[in-house]
């Protein structure tokens, strides 16, 4: 019998008419990228800690995570930029020592006009109405009862005296990156502190301590996520995520093949930033590097992880520049990195953004933290992160139709003689499918230079395990349009 059936007995006697069913050759490559967003709860969350969860809106977050938690505010930010992707997120609890930041705002003097305060913290503006003759003690109450209502906010104010001691919902290091500032929007938005007050800021700080990771980790098992937005950049939580993430043991390993990308977001001057992203050395995870912004560092890592699922879902290839982040209040204007403060960063291994005249915040060039090869010499491989998603998704297509179409396939070398329909593959006709996908491949924009790889492919027998093909794959991956340099060589009359 030439034709290899699945179900059909080849001994059957049975009259008369019989069918299987086989969708091996109706299959077409799809894949469903999901986001996980990594962050801390409440205790007044209703969602466990370190168990993954489905939030299919801003308003759920908040009750599986508490109000104003880091994770609430982190989906709140990913839903602004990107409403439509499952979004998936992995709460922790506060570490056991960790302590919470907190800071002050103090109020001096008598207001002589009516007007209003503007506070922003972490970027949402809270206003209160002052009146003529309001002291700073009545100023400082009512500032304190205004930060008690809204309670989105990362952190809970008291009023003593003129004094409003501001302390964060979560304990540990992100504390400390909560911004407090006065008028934001200046003269120009129509914000001033009202004459005759005086108002003192003392920034967040002391708080200590990051959750471990080990646990929420191990509780993803090998569940996929293509999309992860992680609020932590400290040493301890990138190295959790890099083992998370390597090609040795973890979700880019040739056992799992789970793919994926942390996306992370740090504040710190030039210097700063330069001496970190020097100090991290991993394909897999991106960390942008921004200052004198109102926005929390873990608002930039959901609103980058989401613009970047947004596109990266439609096309892996295409460049993320100047995608906005909605929600991101830009930095004051004298905080901007320069064209070569960003150039520096660039080649230190942190992401950098590009912000307009209108101050929309944008994507200018997502690189990872990957650097140097093991010999410490330099290596722009896994610079780009688009480059890594191309990878991930044509290794996808490669593993689809090879698992749909060649499941239970007999192997026998080239030059066989075998009937028609029979259920067997050769290194040739292997190495045909994989150049029939390659051609696809380059009609979507994932790759090209055809004729190369057909050259450069290797499909051969095992030489000691009958049963193995061994596949040299060798994709050129396409690129981006990242550079358009001109040289204007003008003239001021060509000769006639």
């Amino acid at each position: 019998m030439a034709v290899s059936f699945n179900q059909i007995p080849a001994n059957l006697r049975l009259p008369l008419f019989h069918a299987e069913v086989d969708g091996s050759q109706a299959s077409y490559f799809v894949q469903d990228q999901r986001a996980l967003l990594i962050g801390q709860r409440l205790a007044a969350g209703t969602a466990a800690a370190d168990v993954p969860v489905l939030v299919s809106s801003a308003d759920q977050a908040v009750t599986l995570f508490g109000a104003g938690s880091v994770l609430a505010r982190m989906v709140a930010l990913y839903r602004r930029n990107d409403d439509f992707g499952a979004v998936w997120c992995l709460p922790v609890a506060d570490a056991g020592a960790a302590a919470a930041a907190t800071g002050t705002v103090v109020l001096t003097g008598t207001a002589t006009a009516a007007g209003a305060l503007s506070l922003y913290i972490a970027g949402k503006r809270v206003q209160i109405a002052v009146a003529s003759g309001n002291t700073a003690a009545v100023v400082a109450t009512a500032l304190a009862a205004a930060i008690a209502a809204t309670p989105d906010l990362p952190l809970t104010a008291t009023a003593t005296t003129a004094t409003v001691t501001l302390t964060a919902k979560n304990k540990g290091l992100l504390g400390n990156d909560i911004d407090v500032r006065l008028n934001y929007l200046g003269a120009l938005g129509g914000e001033a502190t009202p004459a005759g007050l005086t108002v003192t800021i003392t920034a967040m700080a002391n708080g200590a301590a990051a959750p471990s990771l080990a646990a929420g980790i191990a509780a993803l098992g090998d569940e996929p996520f293509d999309f992860i937005a992680c609020p932590y950049t400290d040493t301890a939580s990138l190295d959790a995520l890099k083992g998370f993430m390597d090609d040795q043991t973890g979700r880019w390993a040739w056992s799992r093949q789970l793919y994926g990308h942390v996306f992370a977001a740090r504040r710190g001057t030039v210097a700063e930033l330069s001496t970190f992203g020097n100090a991290r050395n991993d394909p897999h995870v991106t960390v942008l590097g921004y200052a004198g912004s109102p926005s929390p560092s873990w608002e930039w890592a959901a609103a980058l992880t989401a613009q970047a699922a947004k596109s990266l879902r439609i096309d892996p290839a295409r460049p993320l520049q100047t995608l906005p982040l909605v929600g991101i209040l830009a930095p004051t204007v004298s905080a901007r990195f320069t064209m070569s403060e960003r150039q520096i960063l660039l080649f230190d291994g942190v992401a950098t953004f590009s912000t307009g005249t209108d101050g929309t915040v944008r994507i200018e060039r997502a690189i990872t933290t990957y650097q140097v090869n093991a010999y410490g010499q330099p290596d722009p491989s896994y610079l780009d992160v688009e480059t890594l998603f191309t990878l991930a998704t044509v290794l996808r297509r490669l593993r689809s139709v090879i698992t749909t179409k060649y499941a239970r396939h007999k192997l026998a070398n080239d030059g066989t003689t075998f009937g028609a329909g029979q259920a067997i593959v050769t290194p040739k006709i292997i190495k045909a499918e994989l150049i029939a996908q390659y051609s696809e491949m380059e009609t979507l924009g994932l790759v090209e230079n055809l004729a190369a790889f057909k050259a450069n492919l290797v499909v051969e027998r095992d030489p000691t395990d009958p049963n193995r093909l061994n596949v040299l794959y060798p994709p050129d991956l396409v690129n981006q349009l990242r550079v358009f340099a001109v040289l204007a060589q003008f003239r001021l009359q060509y000769a006639a």
